[in-house]
């Protein structure tokens, strides 16, 4: 999980942005459930009068009230009302913490006055003559009210100020306001400041999912790069240590699962503990006694997720392999349809694919129906923890220690902690694959390219490079492998010579000219350009000097000119088309409508082979490298096409370093030095005029392949 994290360190900005703007959203989320109490509580049941203090009473009323006062309440209060005209005392102050402590100070006095005036047997109006007769003290008065309020017994606070609110909803009857309009503005205000909440908290909650789409793209985008460029810089053992396949999954469903992941850890997991603890806080500040029924659930919960992720986490690491093996099948037998059906083995790669296809199913399905589990699992923990918070909410109303609107406040808030824990399931079982991915992912990126450029490279001494290529005792072997693929190979291809190396299949030709380019490096001896090795030049330097035509021809989407000029931008159309010429690439080309601008797709799978071939050497030749490298380039050509193709090169590349791996020994019979390789090392070096008379193993070659004129013809010259 850290590793998916620290891919956000590119977008701490952004970052701290979303953080900000869910707290936003959870504060007004965190707000609307007191808002809904507020509307049931003090809306509903007490008309929309808030509080036990009046913002009006009559002067009689409030004469009478502090009948039941001491002097500390009666100083308390009297400095916030002032009479107007018509006798009234009128509240001029909105201060939260005075209005709280009047608040108190009336309660028990309303709740004395109101039980006198429903009784009928005591006139308050005698009493308060009395007391300002000196016939009855204060002190009794205090003394009488510590007597009915003994009476009382074990009454709450909040019963309290609820008959005192209902004392100020008869006063307010009595002085001629309206009782509707003031439960009407009350709703409408806390109707206009909820909908002002859920405005905002909706603006919060689509800038953060905005905002997280463009980190969590930020984050793939670079990922996909930094696992391009990567690859890029492998040499072929990296390449034969990843395949394909799942270099192919690793850069895209790998990179997708984090940005996935990356986008429900910004919007979810940072969302989820700022939804939880303000839901907790918010609890504990309700004052229910019901903080018990949080730690039940959270428990619940806990012991739900670990018991699913503790059966799917294993699977969830055999899936991504799964993935890699169906995209390699997908992939073998789609690049192979026409050997498939040439043999027709339709029926066996249609098992094979369903094999590795029923696999992947069988473990997401697994996977799927335990995590389709959790949410009727979790459905019915909410639903539970719901029946227990109204159970003993009831309770708490009946023995009025709880108003209706707190205990609905309280089921919303307990919700909220649900869900909060309930995100952070859902991201718990997306981050195991996640991190599968990431690991994945990481795999690639740690991993060093065993072929790489010298600390002190010498490039600056072949700036005016001739293309000397000399092999010094070359030996290579594969990674891993227990015998040395080329042994003790010494030679010297020079500028305006052709060198041809032949052999039987497997001898090491195409090993030896791919050390060239340092597609690998040599184990031992070394290569070198005009003296020079080029494991001390940098790649580029190597590879820039050279016009390198493999054994199969690659293309690339696009147009015949965007594969004639992969060279460089520099190359010229009339060099292009030259190099095209001499390819013999032209009689094809030429024929097409769009000429240079035809399409080629993916593979050059809309041109031949020969086709193929020739856009291949003309790709080579356009470059006008100072060494050529064939690598039995000249196989699906035929021998007229063959034999013009190789003369047209001669005279275009007669200055530079020609090397050409060649199996037919017609492609080579002018080259004027043939190699001739048999299980790794040199069997014989020379013209071919020489090596029929001296390298056995070269007159093997040429028995199976020239008739008896052909070879008599050849020793003769």
């Amino acid at each position: 999980m850290l590793k998916i994290f620290s891919y956000l360190k590119n977008s701490k900005a952004m970052v701290l942005t979303i953080i900000l703007l869910l707290v936003v959203q959870a504060g007004c989320e965190l707000s609307l459930p007191q808002y809904t109490s507020d509307i049931v509580d003090v809306g509903i049941q007490q008309g929309g009068i808030e509080r036990a203090t009046p913002e009006r009473m009559r002067k009689e009323t409030y004469e009478n009230l502090c009948l039941f006062m001491t002097d500390e309440e009666i100083q308390s209060i009297e400095p916030y009302y002032q009479e107007d005209e018509e006798g009234n005392y009128v509240l001029n102050t909105k201060d939260d913490d005075i209005l709280e402590q009047m608040d108190n100070a009336f309660g028990m006095p309303m709740l004395i006055l109101a039980s006198m005036e429903e009784s009928g047997e005591v006139d308050v109006s005698q009493i308060r003559q009395a007391v300002d007769a000196g016939m009855v003290s204060r002190e009794d008065m205090i003394a009488k009210r510590d007597e009915v309020e003994a009476s009382f017994g074990d009454m709450s606070e909040s019963i309290i100020q609820q008959k005192a609110v209902l004392f100020v909803k008869e006063e307010y009857a009595a002085l001629g306001m309206n009782l509707d309009d003031i439960q009407m503005d009350y709703l409408k205000t806390k109707g206009i400041q909820m909908v002002g909440l859920a405005v905002v908290m909706m603006g919060a909650s689509i800038l953060v999912s905005l905002f997280a789409a463009r980190v969590a793209a930020g984050v793939g985008r670079d990922l996909r790069k930094s696992v391009f460029n990567k690859v890029v810089s492998f040499s072929n053992a990296e390449m034969d240590k990843f395949s394909t396949a799942s270099l192919i999954t690793r850069s895209t469903n790998d990179i997708q699962q984090i940005q996935m992941v990356e986008v429900m850890l910004l919007r979810m997991v940072c969302y989820a503990p700022i939804i939880g603890i303000g839901g907790i806080f918010k609890v504990l500040h309700t004052k229910t006694g019901m903080s018990w029924i949080i730690v039940v659930a959270v428990a619940a919960i806990m012991a739900l997720v670990l018991i699913l992720m503790s059966l799917a986490m294993p699977k969830f690491k055999k899936m991504q392999d799964l993935v890699d093996r169906l995209n390699l099948v997908s992939r073998e037998i789609l690049t192979g349809i026409p050997v498939i059906r040439a043999f027709s083995r339709e029926k066996h790669e249609e098992q094979r694919f369903d094999v590795a296809n029923t696999n992947l199913m069988k473990t997401q399905l697994f996977t799927n129906r335990v995590m389709t589990f959790m949410m009727p699992a979790m459905m019915f923990i909410m639903n539970g923890i719901s029946v227990l918070i109204v159970w003993n909410g009831a309770h708490g109303i009946n023995q009025g220690n709880l108003q209706v609107g707190d205990m609905m406040a309280f089921i919303t808030y307990t919700m909220q902690i649900v869900m909060a824990f309930l995100m952070l399931t859902m991201i718990s079982i997306m981050l195991p694959r996640a991190g599968v991915a990431a690991d994945r992912i990481d795999e690639v990126l740690k991993t060093e390219p065993s072929i790489h450029d010298a600390e002190h490279v010498r490039d600056d001494e072949l700036k005016a490079a001739k293309g000397y290529v000399e092999f010094k005792d070359v030996c290579f072997r594969y990674p891993g492998a227990s015998e040395d693929a080329l042994e003790h190979i010494s030679f010297t291809a020079k500028p305006g010579e052709t060198t041809a190396i032949i052999g039987s299949t497997g001898c090491g030709k195409s090993t030896m000219i791919h050390l060239i380019p340092r597609f690998y490096d040599v184990t031992g001896g070394a290569i070198t350009i005009d003296g020079v090795d080029i494991r001390e030049l940098s790649r580029n330097k190597v590879r820039s000097l050279l016009g390198f035509v493999p054994q199969k021809g690659v293309l690339f989407s696009g147009t015949i000119e965007s594969n004639l000029k992969f060279g460089g931008d520099w190359i010229t159309d009339e060099a292009m088309k030259t190099a095209a010429q001499v390819a013999q690439a032209t009689e094809f080309i030429e024929t097409k409508k769009d000429m240079y601008q035809s399409p080629i797709a993916q593979g050059g799978t809309n041109v031949s082979g020969g086709q193929k071939q020739r856009l291949s050497i003309a790709r080579a030749i356009a470059k006008n490298p100072k060494i050529f490298l064939f690598d039995d380039s000249f196989s699906a050509l035929d021998y007229k096409t063959d034999v013009v193709l190789r003369r047209a090169l001669k005279e275009k590349v007669s200055d530079a370093t020609v090397i050409i791996v060649a199996q037919r020994i017609s492609t080579i019979l002018h080259a004027d030095q043939i190699i001739v390789l048999e299980d790794g090392h040199v069997a014989g070096i020379g013209r071919h005029e020489e090596l029929l008379e001296s390298c056995e193993a070269y007159q093997e070659i040429a028995k199976s392949q020239l008739s008896e004129s052909e070879l008599k013809g050849g020793r003769a010259s």
